[in-house]
């Protein structure tokens, strides 16, 4: 074979191949992605990522649920896509019809690989919100007043016409800087979907708590209207404040060295810092037990109205100081002079119970003519005789009867009118008398 045939060859194979390649195109892979509606999507509308396309839209159809069914081929190198991939229908602007795209989210490359054909549901894809949806959300009374805001602003321009247009000379250069800005967003499109979605969910947490919201600005409202009023206050406060720092700061400094002693104490504290959560546990639930009585003793100390809380009794204290003084002074004395009496009259304290105790006794039985007392005057005429047995009453002759009452034969003992106590505290018997403590009635 000649060199002339073996060029003719090897040129043959080249334009094969090429002829091969171009025919084939690039490695394409397809996935379906279920949406809600097509979004006005048609075939050929671009698949890109980070506003790059790589890929287009095959086909669409609906299924059995009639959610929009969007199959789409995905090139290489940007294919295969990998577990975690998001879709969302966008569009190029808000003036056209046909210009939406599809904005994949590629997922993690360290995530499985989705296989060929495979189908991305409807948790994985965003459809797009066109803006006569956004128009039928407002209700009559929103939308008239959306007609009064454009209204007003054709007012607001009238007759500055030459104004408006110098100021779109600045336009141009605001629409690019823009353009780059929103481009820079759109860089890291999941970035800035969750930026957008944890923002709408703050703004409807705010929207729940609208009330609280609305309260919080009237109190500011009336904070700020209460600071102005204090304007010449707080004006001598803030020339009060360089002198106060400073002083705070010799505060501050002074305070290092205490911190430093401090930490002795401190140290010293570790080994029973544990055993006071066991004291604080057992302690709480007697501080909340006692908040119903630290309530009420709030209410005792201090409560609204004059003359009905301690503050008011304190603050009446020194009128009642300066009144009882004397009756104090007087009250004393009078104890001192009473206390030889209380000494010489306390002896006799049984002999006076017992009379009370037997004396209603007595008086206790009643007829129609109303109560009435049985005296029976007895002078002695038993005699106790203690024996093993219990003890028995002895009869005494008459003429043995009127020994305790001859004068200077028998002599009781102050509390000798009464059993003996237990104690042995009656009968008495005063330093030098000559009293008998051995006279006492019978029995226990």
């Amino acid at each position: 074979m000649t060199a002339s045939r073996l060029a003719a060859l090897a040129a043959i194979a080249v334009v094969a191949v090429v002829a091969v390649l171009l025919l084939k195109g690039s490695g394409q892979h397809e996935y379906t992605l279920v949406f809600q509606s097509a979004g006005q999507l048609v075939k050929d509308n671009d698949v890109q990522i980070g506003g790059r396309r790589i890929g287009r839209v095959a086909a669409i159809k609906l299924d059995d649920r009639n959610l929009a069914e969007v199959r789409i081929q995905v090139d290489e190198p940007y294919a295969p896509l990998h577990l975690g991939t998001t879709a969302t229908i966008r569009s190029g602007s808000l003036s056209g019809v046909a210009n939406r795209y599809i904005a994949l989210a590629p997922g993690p490359n360290n995530a499985p690989k989705l296989d060929d054909g495979q189908t991305l549901g409807l948790d994985r894809t965003t459809t797009s919100v066109d803006l006569d949806q956004l128009f039928d959300t407002l209700d009559p009374k929103t939308r008239a007043s959306l007609q009064k805001v454009i209204k007003g602003s054709a007012t607001q321009y009238r007759g500055k016409g030459a104004q408006a247009n110098e100021a779109l000379k600045y336009f141009n250069p605001t629409l690019s800087t823009t353009s780059r800005l929103v481009n820079e967003l759109d860089r890291d499109q999941q970035s800035l979907q969750d930026f957008i979605i944890y923002t709408a969910r703050a703004t409807t947490a705010l929207a729940e708590r609208r009330g609280d919201l609305t309260n919080l600005v009237t109190n500011a409202n009336t904070t700020s209207g209460a600071i102005a009023s204090e304007s010449a206050s707080l004006n001598r406060a803030l020339k009060a404040l360089p002198a106060t720092l400073r002083r705070g700061n010799s505060t501050f400094v002074d305070l290092r060295s205490t911190l430093d002693d401090l930490d002795q104490l401190v140290n010293a504290s570790k080994p029973v810092a544990p055993r006071l959560a066991p004291f604080f546990k057992q302690l709480r639930p007697l501080i909340t037990d006692a908040r119903p009585t630290i309530r009420d003793l709030s209410s005792l100390i201090s409560r609204p109205g004059a003359g009905n809380d301690l503050i008011d009794l304190l603050n009446q204290q020194p009128r009642l100081t300066q009144v009882a003084t004397p009756t104090f002074q007087h009250t004393i004395k009078g104890l001192q002079q009473g206390t030889p009496v209380l000494q010489f009259i306390r002896p006799y304290a049984p002999d006076l119970i017992g009379w009370f105790r037997d004396f209603g006794q007595s008086t206790a039985n009643y007829d129609a003519n109303g109560h009435f007392a049985r005296i029976s005057p007895i002078v002695n005429a038993f005699q106790f005789t203690d024996n093993p047995a219990g003890g028995t009453l002895t009869p005494l002759k008459p003429s043995e009867r009127q020994v305790g009452l001859q004068s200077g034969k028998v002599r009781r003992c102050p509390g000798g009118a009464t059993q003996v106590a237990a104690d042995g505290s009656n009968p008495y018997a005063p330093a030098g008398s000559d009293c008998d403590p051995t006279l006492v009635p019978p029995g226990p």
